[in-house]
């Protein structure tokens, strides 16, 4: 491991079904006004909004709301919820739904009091912050992100047809995350699925970068069998807890800024992704499985020793009478079947791309430095063809 680095998460964790008994010793630590954030209203119809909702009350807590956090937040609606946070005061803002939603408090948390416009201040010029930051709690609902624990925020522009996400430090994250897995298994079946990919490809793009013997790619060797292993298992029965549960701590320590440490990281395919989803509004992590293998297929030969490392430690591939080649393509060739197996998209067509988007996707798709192989454009339009 050749990397220098420092490592702080400071977001307290609260894992298991009684973790939400947990919420008012957190609340208690903040002021009066709270905002409480969700999305469509999922979490009225399953309770968790009622539960949340008493515990607010039995702390005596001044309560807005913040609701109609779409799957891909916009900059008008970080517009509108930073306005609600400021005209309340919030002293803290109590995010309740999936990654989305825990992505979009975060983005309000930074903007609230920021006295410029926050899409072109933080999430086009990137600049540090330089004004308030309104703590944040998270009680998540649904698997995938790692939003839960970590500073990042993505959101999207409509009017430009740009989706950007935005790494904030410590100061952003979460102050607490409560994470009850029982909360997940309402879940459709497309969501679910579309968060268990999001999860592998988290790992796999810090994963497929660098050439040291760096321990960080042990321990996400460990993570994606593991995920492989309970998203079976969850696809087969979506009510089965345990499963459920290590997915959910799985994606915890897929983003939560571990395992990036000492490594370079790629992030390619979410830059394709991102800038499919900006065209095309679709869910973030059926982009991500649309265009993977088109995307590693690409770069395979730059960076062989790790996909034929990728194929022996974590597909079980018999290296013995294959090429190196050969056995790298054969692991890729069986995370293909896994895929089709739990019921990702496999065809960007199928989340609405069509030929004549590519070139402006590709305009949207920032190109990174940090994985095996450094794209041109018309590498990117290329993978984005084969993804179709």
């Amino acid at each position: 491991m050749l990397g220098n680095f420092e490592y702080v998460n400071p977001t307290k964790l609260y894992f298991g079904n009684k973790s939400l008994d947990y919420l008012q010793k957190e609340l208690l630590k903040y002021g009066k006004n709270i905002v409480l954030i969700y999305g469509g209203g999922s979490i009225k119809k399953n309770g968790i909004y009622d539960q949340v909702l008493e515990i607010l009350k039995a702390c005596d807590k001044n309560v807005v709301e913040d609701a109609g956090v779409m799957p891909n937040p916009t900059s008008d609606k970080l517009i509108e919820g930073a306005k609600i946070a400021k005209a309340h005061k919030a002293d803290l803002l109590l995010a309740v739904g999936g990654g989305s939603v825990c992505d979009y408090a975060k983005a309000v948390s930074v903007s609230a009091y920021c006295d410029d416009d926050p899409w072109e201040k933080y999430f086009i010029r990137m600049e540090n912050i330089d004004n308030p930051v309104i703590p944040v709690g998270c009680v998540l609902t649904m698997v995938g992100t790692g939003s839960e624990m970590n500073g990042g925020s993505v959101i999207t522009n409509r009017r430009v047809n740009r989706k950007i996400g935005r790494v904030f430090k410590e100061d952003v994250f979460p102050k607490f995350s409560i994470l009850n897995p029982e909360y997940t298994l309402t879940l459709p079946k497309y969501q679910m699925v579309a968060g268990f990919f999001d999860i592998m490809s988290h790992i796999l793009e810090q994963y497929f970068s660098g050439e040291d013997d760096n321990t960080s790619d042990y321990v996400m060797e460990g993570l994606l069998r593991s995920l492989i292993h309970s998203a079976r298992i969850a696809v087969k029965n979506p009510q089965d807890y345990e499963a459920r549960s290590n997915i959910m701590w799985i994606a915890t320590w897929a983003l939560n800024t571990f395992v990036a440490k000492g490594k370079k990281t790629d992030w390619m395919v979410h830059m394709l992704g991102q800038s499919i989803g900006a065209y095309t509004d679709a869910t973030h992590g059926m982009t991500l499985s649309a265009v993977s293998l088109p995307y590693y297929y690409h770069i395979l030969a730059a960076g062989l020793p790790k996909f034929k490392r990728y194929a022996v430690n974590v597909w079980n591939v018999d290296p013995n009478g294959r090429t190196d080649e050969e056995t790298a393509k054969e692991g890729l060739e069986r995370m293909r079947a896994y895929m089709e197996e739990i019921g990702v998209v496999m065809h960007a067509r199928e989340l609405g791309l069509t030929e004549d988007m590519i070139e402006g996707v590709a305009d949207g798709t920032f190109i990174l430095k940090g994985g095996y192989k450094v794209l041109s454009r018309d590498e990117v339009v290329d993978i984005l063809k084969a993804s179709l």
